[in-house]
């Protein structure tokens, strides 16, 4: 198992913040709209030195997608910011409707996803918003898993034509990517190959997965696991690659295992290469209140259950 170590954590939501910085210094037409959470998505430096491309829309998320869609017609590339929740399940026909129909190059990017929003509840913890924006024909689906990347993925929607929807979070977690990584879209990142059992793991997943690897290791089992930044579109030929050689499969995704990552994998493989394969995910339920990392335990989102996931699949295989 490939050693991946850390010396500093990170929130997320502050690799969108200093990407978006970035680029806007590149270019000058992004913009930036909010409602009413510039400081929860890390928005403040691109105020400060770029006000004039800032749209400070307040608690009006539907007519914040609205003026996205509208100020691409100019040539501008706006950058959508507030929580998942309002990202996606509030505005979900807006998106719809001016933007995918009509294949606007709105990037929407949403924080505090899944269930480690926290004490927040049930109410904000949006576990199908990886579903429902992965249904609109032509939208990019990117989950990214450290500072690093996020940061590296938001400068490279700010290059690419079309609708994107960008998912990050709240919590601080490892910084284990390189800091001057070139982020691909659609193509999934190797970082351990193994040959007994392959683990496509997304967002804050990725990090458990890795530690998964190592207990696994311990075991005697060889892992491979690969980060799945993009769910949509979905590297398939990494997928099946991998299958190709290690003939089972375990899926991890802060995410309702209906709609997410692991949907997108069985179906590619149940048209191609069916094998045995397990999904770590949130089984078809609402959030609740909690600290971060005991919701994680409790709805089986950590190392210790993607252990677990292999051990049953390859019991499978």
């Amino acid at each position: 198992m490939k050693k991946y170590t850390y010396t500093e954590k990170k929130d997320t939501r502050s690799g969108f913040g200093a990407g978006l910085y970035e680029a806007g210094q590149r270019n000058p037409n992004v913009v930036a709209l909010c409602a009413d959470l510039v400081g929860s998505l890390k928005m403040e430096a691109f105020i400060k030195d770029f006000p004039d491309r800032f749209v400070q829309v307040g608690i009006a998320e539907a007519n914040m997608i609205g003026i996205a869609a509208g100020l691409t017609i100019g040539g501008k590339i706006p950058f959508t910011g507030t929580f998942a929740n309002f990202s996606t399940g509030r505005v979900y026909d807006q998106i719809r409707q001016s933007v995918a129909y009509s294949n606007k190059n709105v990037k929407i990017c949403a924080s505090h996803a899944g269930l480690t929003l926290g004490e927040d509840g049930a109410t904000h913890q949006i576990l199908e918003d990886i579903g429902l924006m992965k249904m609109l024909p032509g939208m990019t689906v990117i989950n990214t898993c450290d500072y690093n990347q996020t940061k590296a993925a938001t400068l490279a929607i700010a290059e690419y034509e079309g609708p994107v929807y960008l998912r990050f979070g709240r919590p601080v977690v490892p910084i284990f990517t390189e800091a001057d990584q070139k982020f691909e879209i659609g193509k999934a990142w190797m970082v351990n190959e193994g040959a007994d059992v392959s683990i496509f793991a997304t967002g804050h997943l990725v990090w458990e997965a890795i530690k998964a690897g190592e207990m696994l290791a311990e075991m005697g089992i060889d892992a491979e696991i690969i980060n799945i930044h993009t769910i949509k579109p979905l590297d398939e030929a990494a997928v099946l690659a991998s299958v190709a050689k290690t003939r089972c499969v375990v899926s991890a995704e802060e995410h309702n295992r209906i709609g997410g990552l692991g949907d997108s994998i069985a179906q590619l493989l149940m048209k191609h290469d069916p094998v045995p394969m397990e999904f770590v995910a949130v089984n078809d339920s609402f959030g609740e209140s909690g600290k971060p990392d005991l919701l994680m335990k409790k709805y089986g989102l950590d190392d210790a259950h993607i252990v677990k996931a292999v051990q049953a699949v390859l019991q499978r295989k």
